[in-house]
């Protein structure tokens, strides 16, 4: 009988999310591919899951539909038979400042990146509470949220200021949920750096950006992805979180390392 672990990877569509759901296939994970919007690529992500040996499925589902964003664990977990992790990699990632700042920008920020990752732990902490149940198993580390942070919170500057606070609800939403959920489930954070081109950066500011930071790199998605499957491999790591930046959150920057890098001599 199969009994590979399975994760559900938020946001798995793409970019960051499919490259950490082809890490775990990789390595023993069965994958839950969500996406919102991309279903071309969430099953271009499934189809390449699947060439890697491992099971996976598509759930479509908007973060903004919280009863949808709930149930979200149990179809997963429904499917596959199990459902072990999740990782919380979906986000928005919208510029605004303190002068732009407003009550709307704020509500979407957090409505993306901050609520649906709280309302999936406690999804998983409930499912994996009823496999307990029927299973008579042990409680311990029996499940593991990872929650995709940012470096600029060990780092700030006022860019991106309700995404940043978005991040920073999530962040501390990590350490609560790493208390209230033990030790049934794990919580934990990763924070990556620069890791993809995004936003209005184009691919020059793009690779001065990456050099940015002590080591002259930042993240790749491969760091990221490695440093998720660590976290989901740890029974005795919670409530903590993992800078993967290359030292970026050592070095002040006044602004965001977008703009830093356009400063940057050719």
């Amino acid at each position: 009988m199969r009994q590979r672990p399975v994760v559900l990877v938020t946001g798995a569509a793409r970019r960051l999310g499919r490259a950490i759901a082809l890490d775990l296939a990789a390595h023993g994970f069965d994958i839950a591919v969500h996406y919102r919007n991309s279903r071309n690529d969430a099953q271009q992500t499934a189809a390449q899951v699947r060439a890697l040996g491992a099971l996976a499925e598509v759930f479509e589902t908007d973060f903004a539909d919280e009863a949808a964003t709930r149930a979200l664990v149990p179809a997963a977990a429904a499917h596959f038979g199990r459902l072990d992790a999740v990782v919380n990699n979906a986000s928005s990632f919208e510029y605004d400042d303190a002068a732009g700042f407003s009550y709307a920008r704020l509500v979407r920020q957090m409505q993306a990146n901050a609520g649906p990752a709280v309302v999936l732990a406690q999804a998983l902490f409930e499912q994996r509470s009823i496999t307990a149940d029927l299973t008579g198993g042990p409680e311990v580390a029996s499940g593991c949220v990872v929650n995709l942070l940012d470096q600029k919170l060990w780092n700030p500057n006022p860019d991106y200021f309700s995404y940043t606070m978005s991040k920073a609800a999530l962040e501390a939403a990590t350490t609560m949920l790493a208390m209230a959920l033990a030790p049934r489930v794990r919580v934990c954070g990763v924070a990556p750096g620069v890791t993809l081109l995004s936003g209005a950066m184009d691919a020059t500011e793009f690779a001065r950006a990456h050099r940015l930071t002590p080591l002259n790199r930042s993240s790749t998605p491969d760091d990221v992805a490695r440093s998720v499957r660590f976290l989901i491999e740890s029974p005795a790591i919670t409530g903590t979180t993992l800078l993967v930046d290359g030292g970026q959150h050592l070095s002040g920057q006044p602004r965001d390392v977008m703009f830093l890098a356009r400063q940057q001599p050719t």
